[in-house]
This record gives structure tokens, C-alpha cells and sequence, in this order.
């Protein structure tokens, strides 16, 4: 059976097409609109999953799974758009928490699992047992943890729904000293590991009077300079978050007896409370779905009612994320000469050559090969890459290429077999979504006059052998390789590995602050000439800043709306 799973109406709208239990072809909407966090219908999703249904298109789709439901008049409608003839009675609106659940189990490496379900908007907190292809609501509690992170996300002037990752970020150049007043006013915990907000102070459209009267400040305005109160004001948040979801976790296990532990819902997307997880071992494997937020709803709605592919020991359902679109090599070089491009045509050996010593060299790299990520990490297909080893690489990326704060920090992507050599982490993370510290022999000791630095001076500290990818508490978000699934990316770090002796890059997303991650040949183009970016290896096309003309260049700072 083929089912098309649809998020819709929310941020992060998306487009899933299953057949026979396997996933094909995913994708969210606004890597189509270009609009960061699209919550429109995904018809350009969906139209691009129907192509992998076939001529036919939505005729040859039995069922239109939309995660939580929706009007029937008006969802009908978007779908009679994508094919006249579309029956109504093939739509229907399976629980949005059943389909979170379901993503977060059906694709997981594991025959049974207990579930857990961390909405980042009104959905609350979901426990599920999966067993089988069998997936059952254990309990449900209607607290929302996200809305806590989403109301110190704005009055720290961040953009709730899109911020959080900037507070998380933030949090290790602070302390948590305002951890106790968030929680003994704002989150209070109870005896059974779960938790009751104050809703008053939290609950959406946020006021920032309540936060401001507790922390005995105002709020931050957007682009205002970071104050140390501000990082103070992150840590706490942060570390508040980490203690509650270890208790609620501890108590899960011990109600719930599992050796495995499935996460899903868009507050599983804090890497560094699920690397405090996994280390507790209160579950001895963790799973968590890449695309976690709203748009893997989509993916569990188009997953439930099939039946489940037995699940191999070591290997999701998830292709390795990358379940978008591709573009063949001739597309790839009329889209460059119809935009006046200059490129040389390489064949794999000399393009991974190419690249690696350019790498070597201090270059940043766009990196577009194969299938598009779904979800919201870049994990090789549309990257940016760069030797991690530079002490100036962090700022110049975040300044000069994203036009991001200078504080966010860069994921490591490494081979995996030599992960243990770099990085504390018990585990296999090809998703980008734990956090690890690096090993002591990777650690740079810090003199006692760096160690008294406060705030952002500490970012210019080199504390490892890989500056770049090293936060200021000594961790990193790490994504292993193994080539199953991109092996054009394994076998670009292999190339690095032999030139340099170091088996890890600098990998983050393909875009500018506010920006989709790049979809198109086109949109690679546009945000390498529109960047800092020194070289671009687009399929088998390698291009070189330097020898594209110069009335092709602009500024791409400004060019979409900041997030």
C-alpha cells in the first residue's frame, strides 16, 4: 500500500510517501517556498513525493494521511489541485500525538521501544509502546515543555519556533543562577517525574512582564549585544530543561521497563539533553527521529497503518535522511551555463582530490551531491564543509558565510570507525543529534588567566586539537559517517583523512541566516556567489569563487528575513 503522510498547518509542513512500510521520498515545503518554517499546505512537497509515485501522481496513492487532521473541505481542495479526480474518502486525519509516535518508533532500528513524544507547541508529552508494528498510547500529559523554551527563547530576543537552537547554543558561556527561580515559579515537579507549568507566564503569544518582574530584568530587544545576564538566563533554561526530562525519563523506565528508548516531537531536537540522556542509562539504546518536529509527523502518519519491514539491528528506516530531491549531472550543467557559471567537469577520484586540498587549504566549501536531507540537519548532501583544525574557521563561517552570531557553534561530521579516537560517545549519532565531549588526548588544558574569561571572550580560546567544532564546555554535536548512505560524502572525508591525518570536517547547512537549506542547483549557485564561500563542488561540476565573473557576485546578507 502507498500512503502519502502530510503535515499541514503548522511550522515545518511536510510531505512523506510510504509504500510497503518503507519511507520513499520526503520533504518539507519550504526547502520549496523558501520560507524558513513553512506552515502553508505542502503542495510542492507532495507534488515532488507523487513523482516518486509514479506517472499517475496521487491516483496511484491509496490513502492521504494528514497528521492531526484538518478541514475535509479544505484539504480536499489542496488535493483535487494535485489531481482532479483525488476520492475525499481515501483522507483522513489520524491524533497528531499517535503520528509523532509513530514516526519516532516505526522508522527506529528497534522491534520494541518505548516512545517518547516532546511537542514543542501545544501537544504536550505522549508516552507509546512499540512492539512489533504494533504502537500503543500509554499516557498522555497535556504540559507543554516546549512553551517554556519558547517564552525564554523571546525574552532573550530570539525567535521562538526558530531560536531555540540560538539559546542552546548560548547556554555554555553561562551559569545557571536563575535555574532555581525558573523552576520553583514556572515549572514545578512532582513525584511521578512529570511536571505543571505556570501557564499565565509562558503560554503563547508570549508577554514578557511575568519573566521580566522574576528575572529582575527586561527582556532583550532582537540584535541587541548579549549581556553575561543573558547567557546566565540560558544556562539556567537549559539546564532546567535537561533535569526535567532526566526525571521524567527515570520515571518512564521505571514504569515502563525497556531496554530501548525512542525520542520524537520538536523539543527532541536538544542535542544536549539527549546526550545527557543517553549517558544517564536509565534506557540502554536511544533512537531519535531526525525529523522530529512537525514534519515527522508527517512521516509516522504515512507509516501507521502499514505493515512494518522487520528492523535490522544496526539500520533504521531512514535511508540516512536523505529522502529528497536529486538532480542528474546534464541538469546540474545547463543550470550552471544558463546562470554564466565557469566550471570544470571532474570525475570522482579528481573531484575528491580537488576538494580535499582545498579543504586542507583553509577554504570553506559548498558541498551538493545526491538526495536532499529531510529534516532540519545538513548531514553531507547540502553542506557546508571546512578544516575544523582552524583557529579563525568558527568566526569566519558564522561572519563572513552564514552571517550568523559569532557564538553558534559547528557540528563535527567524522568517519565513524575512528568517532572513539575524537569524541566521549558510546554510540553511533549519523543524524547530528548528540551531543558528546571530546576525548582528554583532543583536549587542550587552558592557562588559569583563560579559564577566569566570562562570556563571549571565551569563545576565542583554542581548548582542542578541532577549534571549530569545539563549544566553549569542550563538547560537540557530532554526526558520524559510514557511507551506507552517502558514500560520496564518506569518501570525501576518507580523501581528507589521507591528506591531513584528521578523519573529521566542519559540516553545517548549505544556507544563510533566515534561509532554507539549498534545494536547487540554482539556490547553490545564488548562496555561493551571494557568500564567502572560496570553492563549490555541485555534482561532478567544481567551481572556484575566484574565476566566476565578477558581475555575478552579490551580497546575500540581507537576502531573506532574519530568523
Amino acid at each position: 500500500m502507498r500512503v502519502l503522510g502530510l503535515s499541514a498547518a503548522h511550522a515545518d509542513s511536510a510531505a512523506v510517501l510510504a509504500a510497503a512500510g518503507r519511507v520513499v521520498a520526503a520533504a518539507q515545503e519550504e526547502r520549496f517556498s523558501r520560507g524558513k518554517h513553512d506552515a502553508a499546505f505542502p503542495a510542492r512537497a507532495a507534488a515532488y513525493c507523487l513523482e516518486a509515485a509514479g506517472p499517475d501522481g496521487l491516483a496511484a496513492v491509496e490513502r492521504v494521511a494528514v497528521a492531526g487532521g484538518g478541514d475535509p473541505g479544505d484539504l480536499t481542495r489542496h488535493l483535487k489541485a494535485l489531481d482532479p479526480g483525488f476520492d475525499p474518502r481515501r483522507l483522513y486525519g489520524p491524533p497528531l500525538d499517535l503520528c509523532h509516535a509513530a514516526g519516532g518508533f516505526l522508522p527506529s532500528p528497534f522491534d520494541e521501544a518505548l516512545v517518547l513524544v516532546l511537542d514543542d507547541g501545544d501537544g504536550g508529552i505522549t508516552v507509546a509502546e512499540g512492539r512489533g508494528d504494533a504502537l500503543r498510547i500509554l499516557e498522555h500529559h497535556p504540559q507543554p515543555l516546549g512553551w517554556l523554551y519558547a517564552a525564554v527563547t523571546a525574552y532573550l530576543g530570539f525567535k521562538p519556533g526558530s531560536g531555540e537552537y540560538k539559546v542552546m547554543g548560548l547556554a555554555p558561556y553561562g551559569e545557571p543562577r536563575f535555574a532555581a527561580l525558573l523552576r520553583e515559579h514556572l515549572l514545578h515537579w512532582r513525584d511521578d517525574g512529570l511536571f505543571t507549568l505556570a501557564p499565565a507566564a509562558i503560554r503563547p503569544p508570549f508577554h514578557h512582564a511575568a519573566l521580566a518582574a522574576l528575572l529582575n530584568g527586561p527582556p532583550r530587544p532582537p540584535e541587541a549585544p548579549l549581556s553575561q545576564r543573558h547567557m546566565d538566563v540560558a544556562a539556567s533554561l537549559q539546564h532546567v530543561t535537561e533535569q526535567t526530562l532526566l526525571r521524567l525519563v527515570r520515571a518512564l523506565a521505571a514504569r515502563h521497563p525497556q531496554r530501548a528508548l525512542c525520542l520524537a516531537g520538536g523539543m527532541a531536537l536538544n542535542c544536549v539533553a539527549n546526550g545527557k540522556l543517553l549517558a544517564d542509562g536509565a534506557f540502554r539504546r536511544l533512537w531519535i527521529q531526525p525529523a522530529a518536529g512537525r514534519a515527522g509527523a508527517a512521516l509516522g502518519a504515512a507509516l501507521l497503518e502499514q505493515p512494518r519491514p522487520a528492523p535490522a539491528a544496526d539500520e533504521d528506516g531512514m535511508e540516512g535522511g536523505y529522502l529528497g530531491p536529486s538532480y542528474e549531472q546534464p541538469v546540474i550543467e545547463a543550470a550552471l551555463r544558463a546562470l554564466g557559471a565557469v566550471f570544470t567537469v571532474l570525475d570522482e577520484p579528481a573531484l575528491l582530490a580537488r576538494a580535499a586540498a582545498d579543504l586542507a587549504a583553509g577554504k570553506a566549501l559548498g558541498w551538493f551531491q545526491g538526495r536532499m536531507e529531510f529534516g532540519p540537519r545538513a548531514l553531507g548532501a547540502r553542506s557546508i564543509l571546512a578544516d575544523p583544525r582552524h583557529p579563525a574557521m568558527q568566526s569566519r563561517l558564522n561572519l563572513k558565510i552564514k552571517y550568523r552570531e559569532s557564538f553558534r557553534p559547528f557540528a563535527p561530521a567524522v568517519l565513524a570507525e575512528e568517532a572513539a579516537a575524537w569524541f566521549d560517545l558510546p554510540c553511533p549519532s549519523p543524524y547530528m543529534l548528540l551531543v558528546a565531549p571530546l576525548t582528554p588526548a583532543r583536549r587542550r588544558p587552558l592557562t588559569a588567566r583563560q579559564q577566569a574569561e566570562t562570556g563571549l571572550a571565551r569563545l576565542a580560546l583554542p581548548r582542542s586539537e578541532l577549534p571549530a567544532v569545539t563549544h566553549v564546555d569542550g563538547s560537540a554535536r557530532v554526526q558520524t559517517v559510514d557511507g551506507r548512505h552517502a558514500p560520496r560524502f564518506r569518501a570525501l572525508l576518507e580523501q581528507f583523512f589521507r591528506q591531513t591525518g584528521c578523519p573529521v570536517l566542519v559540516n553545517t547547512s548549505f544556507n544563510v541566516r533566515g534561509e532554507p537549506i539549498v534545494a536547487t542547483p540554482d539556490q547553490a549557485f545564488a548562496c555561493f556567489m551571494g557568500t564567502g564561500l572560496d570553492a563549490l563542488a555541485l555534482g561532478n561540476c567544481y567551481l572556484e569563487k575566484h574565476r566566476q565573473p565578477q558581475a555575478l557576485r552579490h551580497d546575500a546578507s540581507t537576502a531573506f528575513p532574519a530568523d
